[in-house]
This record gives C-alpha cells, structure tokens and sequence, in this order.
C-alpha cells in the first residue's frame, strides 16, 4: 500500500495530473482508460514524480466527464473496471508513485442511488441528502444561478419542489447539513483509502456549505466545521495527501485550509494568480491582458504570507484551463524557450508542484471549429453568446483562448497516427501540431521541454531551499522581469525569468544578489533554457524568455 511514512512527504513532491480519458487509450475505442494509464507508469516513473491525480474514473453518466458521479465505489466502464483500479494501485505502487483520487464531494450525478431514491417522495429517508425548496413551476425560489448557465433550480413536477445544482442540471448538490450524508461520505473515503490510495484532491471542496437562502455558495457559514469533521474521521488516519480545491481561498481562509497541525487539508488549490487576465465585474471569457506587475504581487503574497503557517500548491495548468504555453507564454518562435522558463519560474517556488498532461512536452492550445469542441461549457457559451448578439468571430476567439477542451486534447506521444493515443477514433480530435510536439521526440532528448521538467523535478528532492526556503521577490516594478530568491540558513537560490518575447536588461537588483555570492563562495548557474547556458550575452543581458535558476552554498 502506497502510503508514505514522514509526516510531510508531499513537501519534497512533484504531483501529475492525469485526464484519464485523454492520457493513453488501450482497446482502441478512442477512450483513454486505467490500463491505457498502466502502460504509461514507466514513462512516469522516470519524469520523476511522485504522485498521480487522477481525474474522476468513478461510475458517471458523464454529462459533466466524470464530475456527475453516479457510484463512488466503482468504475465508470469506459475507463475499465474495479480490478484494473486495483492493478493501477498495485503497479503504480511499484514505481513508486502513490494514486490521488479526484473527489467530488458538493454533488452527485443524478442517476446516482440516492437522487433516485430522493425523487420516489418527500417522505423517503434519501429526500433529504439533497437541497430542495418549495415552490410552483415557473418561480425558482430564488435568482442564483448555474455555473453553466441557466438557473440554479430545476422543477420536479411529482414532487412539487425544486432541487438546487450549482454545476449542471445532472448533478444536485448534496446536502450537507444532513449528518447522514457525512457518515456515508466518511465511510466510502474510508473504502478507498483501505486500497490502497495516496490521498485525494477534494473538487470544489469550498462550496459544500452553501446556503440558498442567503445565496450563498462559496465559503458558507459551516464550511471549516464540515472540513475538520471530514479530516479528523479520515484524512488524520494516516499521512494521507489532500489538496483543497477552493476557487474563493484568500491568504487568510488558506491558512485554516492547509495548516500545518492537519486539522484541515495539507495544502491549498487555490486560484488567484490564474484569473488575473480576467476583467473584473465580466466574465471569465471576456478578453483581457496580463496585468505583470500585478502577478508577481500576487504570487509573492502567496509565498510570503503562507510560508510557515499553511502549504500552497503551485500550477499553471489543469483539466479546467488553457495551455500556459498559449496563455501566458509563446507557442510559436519561443514554445520551447517560453515553456521552459514558466516551468522554472513555478518549480522554483515553495509548495507542491502539479504538472499537467502534456504540459512537460509544451503541448499548445488548439483552434476547433465549432461543431468540434465536447466540454459543456464551451458549447453553452457559444450557443448563449450567439443568442445575445456577439458575433461567431469574438465568440471563436474568447473560446480558442479558453476553452477547457484546450487541455483535454489527446495526449501527444509520438508522431503516429492520433499520436499514439488510439488506434480507434479519439473522443475529441488531437491537436494537429502532435507531428512536432510528442513524447517520443523529448524523452531522450537533454535539451527538451521534458528534459527540463525532468531536472526540476529532481532539484525539488536534492535541494532543501526548494521546500524549506524563504521567498523575496526582487525588482518588484520591473516591467519585464521575474526575479526573486529563496534562502535557509545553509542555502540559497536566485530566480531570473524574462516574462516576455524581447531582449532585456538583467536588473541591477539581481546582478546585486549573484555579486555579493559571488565574493563569498561562488554561485552555480544549476539551470538555463538556453542551450549555451546562459552564456549568451553574459549577466547583464536577458534574451526573449530566458530563465536562469543560480544556486549557492553558504
């Protein structure tokens, strides 16, 4: 059983994030699967990382993939079986990667037993594990409304009442409130546990204590009591990994979540610095450019006002966002340069890594038409949004920037045909680009994307500064540059990025940090995503997306 002994294990870890129906198809029926993911553990194994999350397998209808779940305690066919989650455990275990389950806690799907048998009347014993309210067809209770548009309420007519869905209308909110619904919860983590897995990532764990009446979804009045109970009957049995989703996480309600007595969570998702292209009062779709300054401000507040009180989880991409190498970086003349330096940029930081699928070879964005695109909301918003007068142009555009389908394109892993993800027809069609970007062309290759995630990866286990160091962030007004330091008694680290696509000077502040080394002992230049190691232009110059990560022994 995959379980780590030391208390904080998850300090010194690199976590991967698997899209299961995405990742590696094994029978051909265009559907990546659990034993399709077996395959791929050596692959895994030498990248380096310590854990897999596995994004839901658990029986689901799959109206929402896989976050509708209609059986907690078993496997949605598509993806395999029970007996293959066992073997996943068992293999994966041998490679010394633990197994992080997605858990979707907030609501079920509504084929689930206990929808099912909530809808046969008010009177039944399973009525009240979900939210509902009185009313008449046609007059929601209230005005809230659904994350994937439309209302928050959906009328069933035998029962006269409205069942309230935060997400889709096949996934009612479960009812928390309800101690019945808490036991059953405890008891099927508990189930899990028992085989074998790691620990779970908790799916917007920050909304189960909504109150309606008050519209209240995100951090409700009993959410940190509902968290304690949960992490005290199951979480606190052992050294489990749990990570917290929580998309309304300031520094101040992180620090309950994640801190370091266990009471809670070991570490935080949250996702401040990933919406900052977004134009406050709009929607996330609305179009808007990076405010720089303002990133380093908030990644740094992070870093600083967590850092020994509570454990940050550090990320640019998920099953949820765009490619950062089309966001933020540069998918054309600088993919591999841009990739290379958000990649040290982040890993550099105190918390727990999590790599995305693909995002260690730079896989890019992608540009559907729009009868191509699977994800739920994408389809809503182009239909919505046409309906309201846009035209298909920005529609196209705010979806080629944002779709989650960005992320959910097959994985790349040679130059075959579908890139060696099927040899069937893929669910979603693979990005076209998979001929230059795949695996198959990084993995031996010292100068690759992959390669550069590999080195980070394995800095995060040698270097103690990585876990354990203080950050200062340097040239906090310099329009171009991301710089900053991490330091213990014994250890320090220097951080240079050039953020964009044009030559720079390297500021002063940062000539000042490898200086004062310099004369005590010697700074080594331990990364640069340059091939000539940084030796372009000398310190005092930053090419297009150049990065350095100095190191220095007191």
């Amino acid at each position: 059983m995959f379980m780590k002994q030391e208390k904080d294990w998850w300090k010194r870890a690199v976590i991967y994030q698997v899209y299961p129906r995405s990742f590696q198809d094994s029978n051909g029926d265009g559907i990546g699967d659990i034993q399709g993911l077996i395959g791929r553990l050596p692959y895994l194994e030498k990248l380096g990382i310590d854990c897999i999350w596995l994004s839901p397998v658990c029986r689901s209808p799959q109206d929402d993939n896989g976050y509708d779940i209609s059986d907690y305690q078993d496997i949605d066919p598509m993806f395999g079986s029970l007996e293959d989650m066992e073997q996943l455990l068992a293999e994966a275990e041998r490679h010394g990667i633990g197994i992080l389950m997605d858990l979707v806690l907030n609501h079920s799907s509504d084929e689930h037993r206990w929808f099912q048998e909530a809808l046969k009347g008010r009177e039944n014993p399973y009525h009240d594990y979900y939210v509902w309210r009185d009313g008449a067809e046609g007059e929601y209770p209230n005005d809230m409304r659904s994350v994937f548009g439309g209302p928050a309420w959906q009328w069933v007519p035998e029962l006269q009442q409205y069942y309230f869905h935060q997400f889709s209308v096949k996934q009612p909110d479960l009812n928390w409130e309800n101690p019945k619904v808490r036991r059953e919860i405890y008891d099927m983590i508990h189930w899990w546990l028992d085989k074998g897995v790691a620990g779970f990532r908790l799916d917007v764990i920050d909304q189960i204590a909504k109150d309606p009446e008050l519209k209240v979804t995100c951090n409700g009045p009993r959410l940190h009591e509902f968290i304690r109970e949960l992490s005290r009957e199951t979480f606190q049995k052992g050294h489990y990994l749990t990570v917290g989703e929580a998309w309304g996480a300031d520094v101040e309600r992180a620090k309950l979540y994640s801190a370091p007595d266990g009471s809670e969570f070991s570490m935080v998702f949250q996702f401040e610095h990933i919406c900052l292209d977004q134009i406050p009062g709009k929607e996330k779709w609305d179009l808007a450019p990076l405010p720089f300054l303002k990133l380093k401000a908030v990644l740094a507040k992070w870093q600083t006002e967590l850092y020994g009180c509570g454990w940050n989880s550090l990320f640019w991409n998920n099953h949820d966002l765009p490619r950062i190498v089309s966001r933020w970086g540069n998918d054309g003349e600088y993919r591999e340069e841009s990739a290379k330096m958000l990649a040290l940029l982040l890993h550099g930081m105190q918390g727990t890594p999590f790599i995305y699928q693909g995002e260690e070879l730079g896989m890019t964005n992608v540009r559907f038409r729009p009868e191509e695109y699977r994800d739920i909301e994408t389809v809503n918003l182009y239909r919505e949004r046409l309906e309201a007068g846009y035209s298909q142009e920005s529609v196209m555009e705010s979806i080629y920037a944002k779709s989650r389908d960005n992320a959910r394109t097959p994985m790349q892993w040679d130059d075959s045909e579908n890139a060696g993800f099927t040899g069937g027809t893929p669910w979603i069609q693979v990005n076209p680009n998979y001929r230059e970007i795949n695996a198959a062309k990084q993995v031996e290759d010292p100068g690759s994307v992959w390669s550069f995630y590999r080195k980070l990866i394995e800095f995060r286990k040698r270097y103690s500064v990585l876990a354990e160091g203080r950050f200062a962030l340097l040239c906090r007004e310099d329009p171009r540059v991301f710089a900053y330091t991490r330091e213990t008694t014994e250890e320090k680290l220097l951080v240079i990025c050039n953020f964009f696509g044009e030559e720079t000077d390297c500021p002063a502040e940062c000539l000042a940090v490898y200086d004062d080394a310099e004369a005590q002992q010697g700074m080594e230049l331990l990364l640069s995503n340059y091939s000539d190691n940084g030796k372009g232009h000398g310190r005092e110059r930053l090419r297009p997306y150049e990065a350095r990560m100095y190191y220095f022994q007191k």
